[in-house]
């Protein structure tokens, strides 16, 4: 789990040789993730991160890397995915919440993953949302 290691949790072999600093775990918010493993949930029950729907998502009064995973989006909205999650938020929920967050004005970078099947029409949405997140505000 990438959070794992953003928070020090896991080995940070390359992380560190890069100087990168771990984020501290009252820092993180973790949206809407329903499809973890065991182990993911062991980590986060021990763990300082918070988890919240996506229609609850705090707007951060500091800046932050905001990273945007479509694996959480109802794959009915996203087809071809490679790792579906069912009973995840619609499209336009997850798009009205990142609006909300990038309002706030404390988004310092904006990160995207998505992993679809080649002609799923995925990097279609995939572009429509990150021309929502660079335009002009």
């Amino acid at each position: 789990m990438a959070v794992r290691q953003l928070v020090r949790g896991a080995d940070r072999t390359v992380a560190d040789l890069l100087g990168l600093r771990a984020v501290a775990e009252e820092d993180v918010v973790l949206v809407d993730a329903r499809d973890l493993d065991p182990a993911e949930e062991t980590f986060l029950a021990a763990s300082a991160v918070r988890r919240c729907p996506v229609d609850r998502v705090p707007v951060p009064d500091r800046p932050v890397y905001l990273h945007l995973d479509l694996d959480v989006v109802d794959p009915q909205d996203v087809p071809g995915l490679l790792f579906p999650a069912p009973g995840g938020p619609r499209l336009p929920a997850f798009t009205a919440a990142v609006r909300d967050v990038l309002a706030g004005g404390s988004v310092a970078a904006v990160g995207f993953a998505c992993t679809w099947r080649p002609g799923s029409g995925a990097d279609r949405i995939l572009a429509d949302l990150a021309r929502e997140v660079a335009a002009p505000r």
